[in-house]
């Protein structure tokens, strides 16, 4: 029996940006995600984007952003992406569950949605885990 981890989203702000931005994934991941600065610039200056640390305790082990689609009020996770020392301890499916509960809960939540480059067959195969439907 595999035990998941236990995360905790913690918005990111003046106090921990830095460490945040220090996660990087895999090399065989690079084209399949941007940096995590690259990400925190988009949620600082795009205005769409809630960016999140993904924490175990006091340790950073990832980063993503969510945001809310304003034409039918769906969430939308984006920017996932776990730190490359933390890779195959079941963070990403950690993340994304904990992710899924938390933006049920947002007011107005009609749905949660991603995307993943096509080529990535190890998205799919997650996204697909947790119930998530292909649309194209």
């Amino acid at each position: 029996m595999t035990i998941m981890p236990e995360l905790e989203l913690r918005e990111v702000d003046a106090t921990n940006w830095r460490e945040v931005a220090t996660v990087e994934p895999r090399e065989d991941q690079r084209g399949f995600v941007a940096t995590v600065p690259y990400y925190l610039a988009l949620c600082h200056y795009g205005g769409i984007w809630n960016p999140v640390g993904l924490y175990e305790g006091d340790r950073v082990v990832g980063f993503a952003m969510w945001g809310v689609e304003k034409e039918d009020d769906s969430r939308w996770i984006g920017g996932l992406t776990i730190d490359q020392r933390h890779q195959g301890k079941g963070y990403g499916r950690a993340a994304v569950e904990r992710l899924i509960a938390f933006l049920r809960d947002e007011p107005g939540c009609s749905g949660i949605a991603l995307s993943f480059p096509p080529e990535n067959e190890a998205a799919r195969r997650l996204y697909a885990s947790l119930g998530f439907l292909e649309t194209g």
